[in-house]
């Protein structure tokens, strides 16, 4: 019988990587492709959607030759995606309106201010499970139908159709369908959390017009047969990445949790099919849905940045040549030398949501060497667990004691140890790394019988590494004590105009 596979397309802040999976979950073959960061103004971030879709169309084809397939040895194929970022296009032509406006982008700030204020606030707060923030993509939805000439009578038309990345690439998949799933939903502001249904309210509070919004189906489900870079192939998954991460790390009960270091980093902790309001910062979030069965949901501390950091040592700074030598540098010294950097270049999202923040270096001295610097970005990620960790952990009732981690930053073994350390818990990585890819494609391949049920895919976990606390609780409390300090420092530096 002619082998099987499953294909997931995971498109990321930035790059997109279709990867074929096995049915043992390993890695088969990737094609992999960076597209454009644009960045107009300060605080605003931009992708070409159509640079993407172009990309999804050259990579399907590259993904299945490095795999020596074809098609029709597909079984299914995954989304995960970068959530919240924002596209509009022209239902007619399929052409973007302008480009997609993206997570990190803080244009909104000041109009999440005056959100604040308005009358209903607190009620799409709290359908939403999310707080008023430049985060997510009612606010900039919002924004761009009163900045574009023309544009909100032609959505209050039907002319113009909003989606996140995974509702743009099912509808150019598929020639034109136009949904998303709960957890891309879920981070939108439109929805309401408990009937999983775009709310009226929420819409007429952000000035969004329903009839540009798609269909909201569960994650774990057909959504469709593509027509163009996998033609004929079923469409079984779309899930938010980091969803797509909790469900490739096969986090399945409640009380289990993870952390995917990427551009930002994102801890999420099971809560089951009962929903959990967040009272210290936290994001009441969809976890998934399979088809027929209730949504399970998660509590969810977003870190906006910690391998962009790296990225802008890099780049900006110009202090490394590659990302992997910040550890090889930061291993030059003992210590941080008293130094602390806190990376709030777009605000700070969990637990303290300061959309006016902004990054502080403190603690220099002339002591100080590119040594102490290399140390304190990594230093800062792990501290920013931390305060997500406590806060999950007052929030659920459930004292955390284990992380499974995942993404390109878990190479790092200094910043792994270093988040072992200040959590004072075992952190464990997976043999399997592409945990959002790979869960977007566990959840494909379980919607069309590729696996069987849940208990399936956990049998394909394994540990491949795993780092054990060993700092003493004093230097651990007086370094938190210090980091907190730091980000104390950052608040209240954008002052409304």
């Amino acid at each position: 019988m002619t082998e099987r596979f499953v294909v997931a397309i995971d498109q990321g802040t930035t790059s997109t990587r279709c990867i074929v999976f096995d049915r043992h979950g390993q890695l088969v073959s990737l094609a992999q492709q960076e597209h454009k960061q644009h960045f107009p103004r300060p605080g605003w971030v931009e992708h070409d959607a159509g640079e993407i879709w172009r990309n999804v169309e050259r990579l399907a084809p590259l993904a299945l030759q490095r795999a020596g397939i074809t098609t029709g040895q597909v079984s299914a194929v995954g989304i995960a995606n970068q959530r919240e970022t924002t596209v509009l296009w022209d239902r007619r032509t399929g052409v973007p309106v302008g480009r997609a406006v993206v997570w990190q982008d803080t244009r909104t700030d000041g109009l999440v201010n005056t959100l604040a204020h308005a009358p209903g606030a607190a009620e799409v707060q709290e359908r939403s499970g999310l707080p008023l923030a430049t985060y997510f993509s009612g606010p900039r939805l919002n924004w761009i139908l009163d900045h574009t000439p023309g544009l909100r009578d032609r959505a209050e038309r039907g002319e113009v159709l909003f989606g996140t990345m995974e509702t743009w690439l099912i509808w150019n998949l598929t020639g034109g369908l136009h949904v998303t799933d709960v957890t891309n939903a879920s981070r939108t502001m439109l929805l309401d959390v408990r009937t999983l249904r775009w709310s009226p309210q929420a819409c007429e509070f952000f000035g969004v017009p329903m009839a540009m919004l798609p269909e909201v189906r569960p994650s774990v489900a057909v959504f469709g047969r593509a027509r163009s870079a996998f033609p004929g192939v079923r469409i079984g998954a779309a899930l938010g990445d980091q969803q797509a991460a909790l469900f490739g790390q096969t986090c399945f009960t409640p009380g289990e949790a993870k952390c995917t270091y990427g551009t930002g980093s994102f801890l999420l902790l099971h809560t089951g099919p009962e929903l959990i309001r967040s009272t210290h910062g936290l994001l009441t979030t969809v976890a998934y849905q399979l088809a027929g069965e209730p949504a399970q949901y998660a509590l969810e501390g977003s870190i906006a940045i910690t391998g962009s950091l790296v990225q802008w040592f890099r780049d900006q700074l110009e202090l490394i040549s590659s990302a992997p030598e910040i550890e090889t540098l930061a291993r030059t010294v003992a210590d941080n030398g008293g130094c602390y950097i806190v990376p709030a270049f777009s605000g700070l999202y969990a637990p303290h949501w300061r959309s006016e923040a902004r990054g502080v270096i403190v603690g220099l001295t002339s002591y100080i060497t590119k040594g102490h610097l290399a140390r304190a970005v990594l230093e800062a990620t792990a501290w920013q667990t931390r305060e997500v960790v406590d806060a999950m952990n007052a929030n659920s009732g459930l004292t955390l004691t284990t992380l499974k981690v995942d993404g390109g930053m878990t190479a790092d073994n200094l910043l792994m140890q270093s988040v072992a350390d200040v959590l004072d818990v075992p952190v464990v990585r997976p043999l399997a790394s592409e945990t959002v890819s790979l869960g977007a494609a566990y959840a494909a391949g379980l919607a069309v019988g590729y696996w069987s049920d849940l208990e399936d895919l956990r049998r394909n976990w394994h540990r491949a590494a795993q780092w054990m606390p060993a700092m003493e609780p004093a230097v651990r409390d007086r370094e938190y004590g210090n980091w907190r300090r730091a980000v104390e420092r950052t608040f209240d530096w954008i002052t409304p105009a």
